[in-house]
């Protein structure tokens, strides 16, 4: 028999709903547990090839620029063809393509002179790949996971994220420092292969009935729905001015040294996703909550708060736990939003929709770290990241104070989601009690 002391406890632990009821979330789950492991690879190793062959920041940093703009314009092409295409097919066309991909940073890394234009002839390519993947990927969650387990699913999919950024990372510096450029890539390779090899086993995704092709006036409807739904227009919002104001990773070097604790870089880069991995593990209870537009505020404003307190603590071991504070501060608030653009976005604009969010997701951080380098290199590293997390915080409370129904969203009452919840998804119960979807 279960004591009683054992079931808080176990009500923390993740909600395994949608690994049990749907086959093709499992598949995904593991599809981008490896992959993920496989791209951190490469993305450790690529900027360390472009340091190692030409000795220049410039040159490293410039792979921002060139992942940008892919990134954003066929981020939003995406979303259209995941609205117009199986979005089976996407997802398989883009992982193979992503995986040859890596067999071209594979080929060049076993020259005896390895080239420079190629790494960012890549760089580029697995930016507009990625762009034109997400939109396909999240918009078929809805599809495949029952309505009142889309925040289990949010949860699990975050745990596999920071499990990935973690792991990848790391293990990637060890193989790259022993082993090479060239045995890092075959392993990217590898994982590719075997991603690819699941997809196969995915079911369908169909569009709409009456779906149109690609068009940039069918971008511009989604937009339109999107500037008319204030709940949605809050979590871009909130989302981009998080990201704008309190991203200051590009910075951390700088910080290390004013805390005159250069080992601590790499743990300032993980303790976010360490952070994040802590709340995951501990996310059962968000499932039983249905404001997740709380979710979203509070979440940006924990992120902003312990951003501005990691810059104004002179401890070291006190910034890393503000970071760590943050990071779980930042999967609340992304809890919140996935659940609410699952729960409420028709089927036939989920596509163009996560189009969109890609904006937030990509456009937010890269500006971000504009926004850091040059304030601290006006008024100094701590206070570029005390007063970020101070305009954060403030931007948050605007944002709320002006879009009020997404404080007051509430699952079980809001009329999209209630909408969506009726009309249901091919292939999966609308509520939620049993069923399956593909394989």
């Amino acid at each position: 028999m279960t004591s009683a002391s054992a079931r808080p406890a176990r009500a923390l632990l993740p909600d395994l709903s949608p690994w049990r009821s749907s086959a093709d979330f499992r598949l995904l789950w593991v599809q981008g547990l490896i992959t993920y492991f496989g791209s951190f690879m490469a993305l450790i190793a690529l900027p360390l090839q472009i340091k190692e062959l030409t000795g220049s920041p410039l040159a490293v940093g410039a792979m921002g620029a060139v992942e940008l703009v892919p990134l954003v314009v066929f981020g939003l092409y995406g979303g259209a063809l995941a609205d117009s295409a199986d979005r089976r097919k996407v997802i398989l066309g883009t992982e193979a393509g992503l995986g040859l991909l890596a067999v071209v940073l594979l080929a060049n890394a076993a020259l005896p002179d390895p080239a420079l234009w190629p790494l960012y002839l890549v760089a580029g390519g697995v930016s507009a790949l990625a762009g034109l993947q997400r939109p396909a990927l999240d918009s078929l969650m809805a599809r495949i996971v029952p309505h009142d387990q889309l925040t289990a699913a949010a949860a699990l999919n975050s745990l596999r994220w920071q499990f990935g950024a973690i792991t990848g990372p790391a293990v990637a510096g060890l193989v790259v420092a022993y082993a090479g450029h060239a045995t890092a890539y075959t392993v990217t390779v590898v994982t590719f292969t075997v991603s690819v090899l699941l997809c196969l086993r995915l079911a369908p995704a169909p569009p709409a009935e009456h779906a149109r092709k690609p068009s940039l006036r069918g971008i511009a409807e989604g937009a339109r729905y999107a500037w008319s739904r204030p709940v949605l227009l809050g979590t871009y919002a909130i989302d981009l001015a998080a990201m704008f104001f309190a991203f200051p990773n590009t910075i951390f070097p700088f910080l290390a040294d004013e805390l005159h604790a250069e080992w601590s870089l790499g743990l300032m880069y993980a303790a976010g996703s360490v952070g994040s991995l802590v709340l995951g593990l501990t996310s059962g209870w968000t499932s039983r909550v249905r404001r997740h537009g709380l979710f979203v505020v509070f979440g940006a404003a924990v992120w902003g708060l312990a951003i501005a307190a990691a810059g104004w603590f002179s401890n070291v071991w006190l910034v890393l736990g503000c970071l760590a504070a943050a990071g779980a501060g930042d999967m609340l608030s992304g809890l919140g939003r996935s659940t609410i653009w699952n729960q409420t976005i028709p089927e036939e604009l989920r596509g163009r929709l996560a189009g969109i969010e890609v904006l937030s997701y990509s456009v937010g951080p890269q500006l971000g770290q504009v926004r850091a380098g040059a304030m601290a290199g006006w008024t100094g590293t701590r206070s570029a990241i005390w007063s970020g997390g101070v305009a954060c915080v403030a931007s948050v409370a605007l944002l709320a104070a002006a879009l009020p129904k997404l404080l007051t969203y509430d699952s079980g009452t809001d009329e999209d989601a209630e909408r969506r919840r009726q009309a249901g998804v091919p292939g999966v119960p609308a509520t939620g009690q049993s069923g399956t979807s593909g394989a």
